[in-house]
């Protein structure tokens, strides 16, 4: 399983409250995850926590390009947006996947992802981060989770994105209970036969429940019992904040199996 590296240059992101908003601070932070291990490190430029605002496309671009053009000779770069313009911009400054947490919405995402032959994640959410959580309602959250990300991968091999290239996350804490959060993680083992598969639940609302930790930063130990069962079940990609742990911990998992 590879390990992705998160990098939030936002001055409001959930985790890290900002830490890496400048271009210094950010570039060095991408690099530090590198060195722990990470296999990607996914530059955002727009917080996507419940009840964020969205942020205005040229400001997303500014505080995005810059860090990926120089992370991208240090090693494999996403980008994580949902507009195709920003993905456009970061793919032509050296970054290889798009991180797409609306599952291609964007009616220019999928074209330009099969023109532009990157990889792209394809993440469950269900209306806008600041909506997202009042529509957490479903007839069964496995199935209508999976029936609509099989709906998206079907789309984006119909735009001409090559099914190799495309890996499908079920949104773990978008539009999403604590409770349907632990069903679709209990029910990972069926949904990743002959499908590649992100799991990003590093630091999330559910985790904090779970272990009785309210500031984001407290939930390592919850976060990578997380990454170790995605592991276990066969997800292709874990998306997290703490690089070095979850290495260690993945390491140690390899070498009992």
């Amino acid at each position: 399983m590879k390990v992705m590296g998160i990098l939030n240059v936002t001055p409001d992101s959930f985790s890290d409250g900002g830490l890496h908003h400048g271009f210094e601070a950010a570039v060095a932070h991408g690099r530090a995850l590198f060195d722990q291990g990470a296999d990607w490190v996914d530059v955002g430029g727009e917080s996507t926590r419940p009840g964020a605002a969205p942020v205005d496309p040229t400001e997303e671009h500014d505080r995005v390009v810059r860090v990926v053009r120089a992370l991208s000779p240090h090693g494999p770069v996403s980008v994580d947006t949902r507009r195709a313009s920003v993905a456009r911009a970061a793919i032509d400054a050296g970054a290889t996947l798009i991180n797409d947490v609306s599952g291609g919405a964007d009616p220019a995402m999928l074209p330009f992802a099969a023109a532009a032959e990157c990889g792209i994640v394809l993440m469950h959410m269900r209306g806008e981060p600041d909506t997202m959580q009042r529509l957490a309602v479903y007839d069964d959250v496995c199935a209508d989770v999976w029936s609509a990300l099989d709906q998206r991968t079907a789309a984006a091999e119909a735009a001409g994105v090559r099914k190799d290239r495309i890996v499908v996350d079920p949104g773990i804490g978008f539009a999403k209970t604590g409770a349907h959060n632990l069903a679709l993680l209990r029910d990972l083992p069926r949904r990743t036969p002959g499908r590649s598969v992100l799991i990003g639940a590093s630091r999330k609302r559910f985790i904090g429940e779970l272990t009785g930790q309210p500031n984001a930063a407290d939930r390592l130990e919850g976060s990578l019992a997380v990454a170790l069962h995605a592991r276990d079940a066969g997800a292709a990609l874990i998306r997290v904040h703490d690089v070095a742990a979850t290495v260690r911990a993945l390491r140690v998992w390899e070498a009992i199996r």
